[in-house]
Formats: C-alpha cells, sequence, structure tokens
C-alpha cells in the first residue's frame, strides 16, 4: 500500500518532451475531434471530442489512453535518446549523466535480468525462514522496511500537520496488496472475484517459491490482510485529515502496542530516539498489536514472504513479472500486453532518479518566457479569487479576512527546483538493475530518516521537472507546475488567450482551488492543520459541498458502478472552482482591449470552454475505468468536463442553453 501523501495532484503523473517540431504540429484546438452533430448543451464532452472518442482506440499496451498518455508517448522516444546516450557515456562517476545512464543500462537489460531470476530476493526469504520468535518477525518487519518491502505498517519521516515547519515520524495503515481496504471489504460479485483472482496469484507465486502448500498459504495472505483492511481507514475517512493524526509521545506509542517493540525496531532502522511520532489510525496498530499475539509466527513468515515476492516481482525475471503483470495490469487494469521495455526503463528511470532526469529535460526544454507568462497568468488568477472571496453573500467577514490571508500567502514552484539536493553517496552501476533498486531504497530511507531533528524544508520539488501534471500542497501552501506541462494542450505560445485561459488557466485555478476545497480549506495560511473558519460559515461551506458530492454520487459510470462524491470531492471542487476563477481572469484580461474575433465560428468564451474540455479527451478500459472509481479522487474524463460546466451560468450563457438541458443543472451547485 502506498504511503499517503498531503499534496493533491492535477492528473496523472505522466511525462512530456518536445521538439520543436512536435509542438508546431500540435494544435491548441482542433475542431476535427468535436462532434457537433451532438448538441453542446445535450453533452459537451461528446460535442468537443465525440471524433476524436470514435475513431482513437486504446493501444494494447496501455489500460488507458488520452492527451496526457499521447505527451508521453511522444516524449518517450526523446527521453529514449537521451538516457541510451547516457548509458553509453563515459561521464563522471556521480554525475547525472551517469546516474541515469547506468540505471537504464540494467533496466533495459532483460538477458540480465533474466539470468537473475528470483536470486535477488533469496537474502530476505531466507531472513525471514530464520525467524524463531514473535521478536524475529517484528525486527523482520524493520529489516524489511529498510529494504523496500511494504509490511504491515507504513512508516517515515514527513511533516506534522499541525506543525507545518517541523518534521515527525509518522507511522500509518499499510500492508495490503489490493488497491485499498474496500477491495477486502465490499461483498458485491466483482470484489468476491477479485479476492478469488488475487488467491490464485498468490498461489502462482508460492509455488515459484516452493511452497508445497501454494494454496493455502496465498488463503493464509489473503485473511492476515483482511485483518488489516478492516481495522484500516475507507478511502473516504482517509480524506479528513483529522483522521490521519494521531501524535502521542513515545511512551504512548508503547502503550498503544504493548506487544510490539518499538524500541527493537527503530534500532533495527537506526532511527533516532524521539518524544514523539504520528501513530495513525490508533484501531489500526491496535488490531496489529492483537495480531502479533493471535497469530502464529509460521503465518506472519507466510505473509512476510509473499510482501517481498510481490513487491520484487515488477523488477525479476518473467517468470515472477509475468503472474504480476496479469493480475495487476492485466486483470485490474485492463491492459492486454506489456509495453516495450524501453518505455518501462524511461518511465522508471524517471521516478527514481526524478532530479537527475527532470534537470536533463528541463536544461534542454524550458525556455525562460514561459515562466514569465505562468507568474503572469497565475497574479490574474489570484486576483479573481480575491475578488470573488470579497463578494461572496455566505462568508462572514472574520472567515473572509482568514481567506485572503492565505491566499496572499500562497507561494509557487515553477519549471524546476531552485535548489538540487543531488545524489551524494548514491551507488549506481551497471551490474544489477535490482541492485540498483535496493541501493535507491536504502540511499532515500537513509536521507529521509536524516531529515529528523531539522526545521522542515519546504522549497524541495515534489517530483521531476519533466511531468506533466501540477500540485497543491497545503502544508507547504504552494503551488507546482513543472516545465512538462508548460506546453501544448495546456498551455501554447501560438493559441489565443481564450484556449489558454481555458486549458493552463483551469489547471492553475483547480490548484489554487484546492487551498479552499474540502482538505485543503482545513489548513491555515502558516500550513498548519486548524480551524480557522467560523462555525457558521464552515456549516455553509459543507453544506455547499454537500451539493457536489450529491452530484457526483449521481453518475454511472457501469451499470451498478457510481462515482463515489466523497471521494471525488476535492479534485471536483478544483475542477469547478479553478473554471470559475479562470474565466472570471480571462474576462478581467479583456478589459479594455477590442473584442477578440471569433475563430473556427466560436467566440471567444466558448473557445475558452472548449480549451477545458480538449485537456481531457480520453478513454479507459472497463477494467481501469472500475479502479479509477474506486481508488482515484479524480473524476472520469466525461464528467471533469460535464459536471462542472453544467453548475456553470458561465458556460450556459456561451452556448446559450436553456434551462431543462442536461448541461443546465436545476438546483446548480455553487462554492467560490
Amino acid at each position: 500500500m502506498r504511503k499517503q501523501t498531503f499534496r493533491s495532484t492535477f492528473a496523472l503523473v505522466i511525462i512530456a518532451f518536445f521538439s520543436i517540431s512536435t509542438l508546431a504540429q500540435y494544435k491548441a484546438f482542433d475542431p476535427a475531434n468535436m462532434d457537433t452533430a451532438v448538441e453542446a448543451c445535450t453533452d459537451f464532452y461528446q460535442y468537443a471530442n465525440g471524433t476524436w472518442l470514435k475513431k482513437t482506440e486504446i493501444p494494447a499496451s496501455e489500460s488507458r489512453w488520452g492527451t496526457f498518455n499521447i505527451l508521453a508517448d511522444r516524449n518517450n522516444t526523446l527521453l529514449k535518446e537521451v538516457l541510451e546516450s547516457a548509458a553509453k557515456s563515459k561521464a563522471k562517476a556521480g554525475s547525472n549523466e551517469r546516474l541515469i545512464g547506468d540505471f537504464y543500462a540494467t533496466c533495459i537489460d532483460e538477458a540480465a535480468i533474466e539470468k537473475a531470476g528470483g536470486e535477488p530476493i533469496k537474502p530476505f526469504l531466507a531472513k525471514i525462514d530464520a525467524a524463531k520468535t514473535i521478536e524475529d518477525i517484528q525486527r523482520l518487519i524493520g529489516y524489511l522496511h529498510d529494504n523496500g518491502t511494504a509490511a504491515v505498517f507504513a512508516f517515515g519521516v514527513g511533516p506534522d500537520l499541525k506543525d507545518s515547519n517541523a518534521v515527525i515520524i509518522n507511522a500509518s495503515q499499510g500492508g495490503l496488496s489490493l488497491p485499498n481496504r474496500d477491495y477486502y471489504t465490499n461483498v458485491d460479485a466483482k470484489s468476491v472475484e477479485t479476492r478469488t483472482k488475487f488467491v490464485d496469484y498468490a498461489t502462482t507465486m508460492f509455488k515459484l517459491l516452493g511452497d508445497a502448500n501454494a494454496a493455502a498459504s496465498a488463503s493464509k495472505v489473503l485473511d492476515l490482510q483482511t485483518r488489516l483492511a478492516k481495522a484500516s481507514l475507507t478511502p473516504v475517512e482517509l480524506r479528513n485529515p483529522d483522521n490521519r493524526y494521531n501524535k502521542v509521545t513515545f511512551a504512548a506509542a508503547k502503550q498503544l502496542t504493548p506487544s510490539f517493540s518499538w524500541d527493537a525496531y527503530f534500532a533495527e532502522r537506526s532511527v533516532p530516539n524521539v518524544r514523539d511520532l504520528n501513530v495513525s489510525p490508533a484501531k489500526f496498530f491496535t488490531e496489529f498489536d492483537a495480531m502479533l499475539k493471535d497469530v502464529s509466527i509460521e503465518d506472519w513468515k507466510t505473509y512476510l514472504r509473499f510482501m517481498v515476492v510481490n513487491g520484487a516481482a515488477p523488477s525479476l525475471a518473467k517468470t515472477y513479472s509475468d503472474p504480476n503483470f496479469d493480475f495487476y495490469n492485466r486483470y485490474l487494469g485492463g491492459q492486454k500486453e506489456r509495453q516495450p521495455r524501453w518505455k518501462t526503463c524511461v518511465r522508471q528511470t524517471d521516478q527514481v532518479l526524478a532530479e537527475a532526469l527532470g534537470m536533463e529535460y528541463a536544461n534542454r526544454a524550458f525556455k525562460a518566457p514561459s515562466k514569465v507568462r505562468m507568474n503572469q497568468l497565475i497574479d490574474n488568477l489570484m486576483v479573481a479569487l480575491k475578488d470573488r472571496i470579497n463578494n461572496l453573500e455566505w462568508m462572514g467577514a472574520e472567515t473572509k479576512k482568514e481567506a485572503q490571508a492565505k491566499l496572499a500567502s500562497f507561494k509557487r514552484k515553477i519549471g524546476y527546483p531552485d535548489e538540487l539536493r543531488g545524489y551524494e553517496g548514491l551507488k549506481i552501476g551497471k551490474a544489477s538493475y535490482a541492485g540498483n533498486l535496493l541501493n535507491l531504497t536504502k540511499f532515500n530511507n537513509k536521507r529521509n530518516l536524516e531529515d529528523l531533528g531539522k526545521p522542515r524544508d519546504k522549497t524541495r520539488f515534489p517530483y521531476s521537472a519533466a511531468t506533466v501534471n501540477a500540485s497543491y500542497n497545503p502544508l507547504n501552501n504552494d503551488i507546482t507546475f513543472p516545465a512538462g506541462i508548460l506546453q501544448p494542450p495546456f498551455f501554447n505560445f501560438d493559441a489565443d488567450d481564450a484556449i489558454n485561459y481555458g486549458a493552463i488557466g483551469g489547471v492553475i485555478g483547480h490548484e489554487i482551488s484546492h487551498g479552499f476545497d474540502d482538505q485543503g480549506s482545513r489548513f491555515a495560511a502558516d500550513g498548519n492543520l486548524k480551524m480557522w473558519w467560523t462555525a457558521d460559515d464552515r456549516a455553509k461551506f459543507e453544506e455547499r459541498a454537500s451539493c457536489v458530492v450529491k452530484q457526483w454520487d449521481n453518475y454511472e459510470v457501469q451499470p451498478g458502478l457510481n462515482m463515489v462524491g466523497k471521494l471525488a470531492l476535492g479534485e471536483n471542487i478544483g475542477d469547478f472552482a479553478g473554471l470559475t476563477i479562470a474565466y472570471d481572469a480571462y474576462q478581467r484580461s479583456l478589459a479594455g482591449k477590442p473584442r477578440p474575433a471569433n475563430i473556427d465560428g466560436f467566440t471567444p468564451e466558448q473557445r475558452f470552454f472548449l480549451g477545458w474540455a480538449q485537456v481531457w479527451q480520453g478513454k479507459y478500459t472497463p477494467e481501469a475505468e472500475r479502479q479509477q472509481v474506486q481508488t482515484g479522487p479524480h473524476s472520469l474524463p466525461k464528467w471533469r468536463v460535464n459536471g462542472p460546466l453544467s453548475n456553470m451560468p458561465q458556460f450556459a450563457k456561451a452556448f446559450g442553453c436553456k434551462g431543462g438541458q442536461p448541461m443546465v443543472r436545476e438546483n446548480a451547485c455553487a462554492i467560490w
């Protein structure tokens, strides 16, 4: 289970890299992608993208396909050239070029990976086999954590939600192999089938480990993980930051789990002495403590063996990686075949050496005028939101003052990190892909623990500069726009302002609005989790947010499968409020200027909304669609367009929509 993060992201993390010729070929908006046989006021997503949807097929190597994937696909060829050149170079040891080159070389060397077979995990399996006591099991958990296996719970140094300048130990729920808690507890036919398929997959993996009772061992894993899942918070509950915060003294942590020795765990991981830590949720660790008493040592060993082989499988020989792909990618995601190995390795290099490859990207692709123009757009949207807050009829003066203080203190990160952390001490060679991954894990764990006792560094860039994504971090109160997103179709110097305000303006507005969504609005200007609203104003906000929840709850994606309004609430507020302030900012930009001419037969206001809609061209396999609904906070593309726009009188006016038409909601939601 992935460690919980506190930033909210605009979209899937996908990298993009363009040559000048590629940019020239990309239209800001292409009317040929539209389906004008559909009324704009009936289904705007289909109207704007219908022909594209009709003619586009999801490649067999993908579970979804759309604007983001197309950008990544174009990018991959060029990043491949960068990495292949680096792999052949004789660059200085420790340099960015050498690190990315050596890592890529081992990732692409399938022959060496096949020859290694399952050897990379044998030392870990031997350690598990040698365990004799429950104390051995506890030490094993620390050992496996240090080496990258996600066993039982998540652990790491991160921000203190109520003191954003401080770092603190965070121990949180984890230890699952299905996407989230609900996959273990839901009783619908698909969930039951998924658990059966999971046991089948786990049985295959145990057979590879030589387990004579593979099927029984697989069932044991499901039973143990189900206990952990039932003690875990649901995806919706995790959206409430109060549910993720349980700061206790070290002594209190010991009392919470009297059967688990935090002293031994800290010693195993070389964690410095701490006075307090965040242990969340408490009920999870209470159940874990009970399991230490009533789960047998052999069952714990069975569980840990699976966590090792399952976590390592994608990086091992095909004997291991094929079953892993079949379950996670083919069955859960609907992906029919693997991507070419080089694409996998481009993505992997960018993930594990984000700063190194990202700066290689930024040095080649990012231009200073992009940063200047982005700052101008951000400034304009900030002014637009400031005005909207001032004019809110439902919010009182006291809360408005706090909201304006928060907005005024927003910080921004554009393009790439201003200060580089570097990779001093990291050992990457050409001998072993699995060895490189292990070295990276140990390096990152060590660096993470070194943050303890230091003021929190809020300047760090959250991901590779090559990423097509954007984010808001409530603990930093900052917005991030990497170089990778500052290009068409999001941001295009050749497009008119209407398209840019609808596309990148909508993105900017989305991220700014996250500071005032259901989660971000709980954090004050200083980044600390605290209630800065009056009780009356907060109640009014919650009432308005419930309108958005109800709207999305009613969207049926597949028969019997509806969107989960509370899970997607933050992103939907981001889209709705973000587009609203982007539209206001665009209208302000026209003040004192001649009205722009129609283009392709569309008014400037219509082009604004078409600019947003064309960003969300996308198709999902049914499996990926289901997984997105059950696990992801982002709505599916159709509803990222039709959902917010159907609440906006600005949209209805632009396209002449009347009451009673599907794109005009009778009881429209309104927040910001």
